[in-house]
């Protein structure tokens, strides 16, 4: 997926999740974060980071959205709306081994009570995929969730529920960053939803986790990586 306009900025402050503070061209501007997750670790004063340039929009309320950031010299993706997009396109691509050459692909489709990230059809067999991005990283170990998300719990178990009217059923972790050594869940942030992970797993839930190719104007997928999702 590309950014078409960027520039770059530094971080001050986070006054809510939605908006921060940054520096741009020697000027402070409140942007907008496309992200509201937490980011503690991520969003701290200094940090320089990557914003989509919007000014073209004449609806918007900020001209700017933080789209990235620089956690020493890794840039991470940390834009909330994109990892459907960039597996959406990596499928449609046959860039990830274990869907390849799928005869119909739809993102955001209801099923049920469910509304699920990606449906697919590959000959006899057809299923959903649940989409989580990932900018939790630490020592090269990434994590999922950074807060505790009971939204995400009732997607997981839906996904169980999917399984057992014999579609394929499938929680797609993606790394919105490169090369981590390992995915791992975090247990200590959100015990209910790891637990539901695991119950997945168990039940026929297939689990994957691919790292990113991000530069400042572009995401798109990278390589499978290793999970560990004991606790």
């Amino acid at each position: 997926m590309i950014y078409n306009k960027i520039i770059e900025g530094i971080f001050l402050e986070r006054p809510n999740r939605f908006l921060a503070k940054v520096i741009i061209e020697n000027k402070e501007e409140i942007v907008h974060v496309r992200n509201t997750g937490r980011c503690r670790e991520l969003l701290v004063p200094g940090a320089k980071v990557i914003l989509e340039d919007c000014r073209n929009n004449p609806n918007r309320k900020t001209k700017y959205s933080l789209i990235s950031v620089y956690k020493g010299d890794a840039l991470i993706n940390m834009d909330s709306q994109i990892p459907n997009a960039v597996v959406f396109e990596a499928l449609k691509n046959n860039q990830i081994s274990e869907f390849q050459n799928l005869t119909y692909i739809k993102r955001e489709v209801t099923h049920g009570n469910s509304r699920y990230d990606i449906y697919f059809e590959k000959e006899i067999n057809k299923g959903f995929i649940e989409v989580k991005g990932v900018t939790l990283e630490s020592n090269g170990i990434a994590r999922f969730p950074d807060a505790p998300t009971e939204r995400g719990r009732k997607h997981v178990l839906e996904m169980i529920q999917a399984v057992k009217e014999d579609y394929i059923g499938v929680i797609f972790f993606l790394i919105q960053m490169e090369n981590p050594k390992e995915f791992r869940l975090n247990w200590k942030m959100d015990e209910k939803f790891s637990s539901a992970v695991n119950l997945a797993m168990e039940n026929g839930v297939e689990i994957l986790a691919y790292d990113s190719i991000v530069n400042k104007n572009r995401i798109s997928i990278g390589q499978r990586i290793k999970i560990d999702l004991t606790k």
